[in-house]
């Protein structure tokens, strides 16, 4: 056996384990870390979801990011009950291949992203906000407790799918990350309907990796002025593409956040997408009245900084602000994602295909998917084309 090839099969012994059709799949072993191995595992069937709602969709793109490597890792994530093993990828685009008999949302031939999470037991997650949760255990798709999308196929309730039109199949896969865009966007839009009006005209946005461009263009797309704050020195891929959309690019070696929101600022909405967590209280630092900060990094560790908090707690009380968090989403903000796509490449042609910087041929050459992920700059988006339409 190739030793980087761990093969996951039905147990010897199990009903059917010898007749079971398998497939190919990337999955680690929660816990064990550098775990990441070519798996079989055996092929969904229709039937899995009953009552004839079942979806079978072959995957033909995945993309993969920060949270894959840190599994890999063994930072976090769980396998699915009754597995020692967790496959992964939680950024999808596929194509349907056949529905079961009550299924009248989706035919074969249509392309398809799914979401990430799935239900659990609060009120929240009785009402379609799966996202929303209280539940202290939660379930994602490639993620935890849930196996995720870097295999041959899936089969899903149509629930869980999301119908992507045949003009925008190229930059389907971005559909997951977008949606966490969506999610913090839409929040805050929604928080401050308190207000009655709010017109922002000004946006900054801090870090321009994925998630930091998708903001800047969710956030041209309603016509604000956009302000991007990244590290890395200009000219480069990511600040061409932020200055494509008629937004600025501010290296912060140059202009630290709160120098540029003395020139370009105050801004009615900051989103903070840095991974660098002291930016959060520069954020709060540079809301206009009224503004709104979204925090979409996920940080760990235990980092320490010294903030001005009487001045943070003034500003925040005398100037009716807010900070909102934005993590994982439920379809509404995929069918959002869907809409502001098509506007993008109406818009602004060809610029989400631009953030595929490096596609992987095949599941079988995943070690090159997390070796590209760790390349640094020049790398925004890795993703693994797993078959051809």
């Amino acid at each position: 056996m190739n030793p980087e090839t761990l093969e996951t099969t039905p147990r010897a012994g199990d009903p059917g384990a010898a007749s079971t059709p398998t497939m190919q799949a990337v999955a680690v072993h929660p816990g064990k870390p550098q775990s990441v191995h070519l798996a079989r595992i055996p092929r969904p069937r229709l039937s899995d979801v009953h009552g004839g709602r079942g979806v079978l969709v072959k995957m033909l793109s995945v993309g993969v990011d920060g949270t894959d490597k840190e599994i890999d890792a063994a930072e976090y994530g769980m396998a699915p009950p009754g597995d020692d093993y967790l496959v992964l990828g939680h950024e999808s685009f596929g194509r349907v291949e056949s529905v079961g008999s009550a299924v009248t949302e989706f035919a074969p031939g249509d392309h398809v992203v799914a979401t990430v999470r799935r239900p659990g037991t609060s009120v929240y997650d009785q009402i379609g906000t799966y996202d929303m949760t209280t539940d202290d255990t939660y379930f994602e798709r490639g993620i935890n407790l849930r196996h995720g999308y870097l295999t041959e196929y899936i089969v899903e309730d149509p629930e869980y799918l999301v119908k992507v039109p045949h003009g925008l199949r190229h930059t389907g896969v971005l559909l997951e990350p977008t949606s966490i865009v969506e999610k913090g966007i839409a929040q805050a839009f929604e928080i401050q309907r308190r207000l009655r009006v709010w017109r922002p005209r000004r946006a900054a946005v801090t870090g321009a990796g994925t998630i930091g461009l998708l903001a800047a263009l969710a956030l041209r797309l309603r016509g604000l002025d956009v302000t991007v704050f990244g590290r890395t020195p200009r000219p480069y891929l990511n600040s061409d593409l932020i200055e494509a959309l008629g937004a600025r690019y501010l290296n912060t070696a140059e202009v630290p956040l709160l120098e540029g929101t003395r020139r370009h600022g105050p801004f009615d909405l900051v989103f903070e997408a840095s991974g660098f967590s002291p930016l959060v209280f520069e954020g709060m630092q540079a809301l206009a009245k009224n503004g709104v900060l979204v925090l979409s990094s996920v940080t760990g560790g235990d980092r320490m900084v010294e903030v001005p908090a009487d001045r943070i707690n003034l500003q925040f009380v005398l100037g009716n602000k807010v900070v909102v968090g934005t993590v994982n989403a439920n379809r509404e903000y995929f069918e959002s994602g869907v809409r502001d796509h098509a506007q993008a490449e109406a818009q602004f042609p060809g610029w989400l295909s631009r953030l595929v910087t490096h596609r992987v041929s095949g599941l079988e050459n995943f070690r090159d998917l997390f070796t590209t992920l760790t390349m640094g700059t020049g790398v925004i988006k890795v993703v693994c084309d797993i078959a051809k339409e």
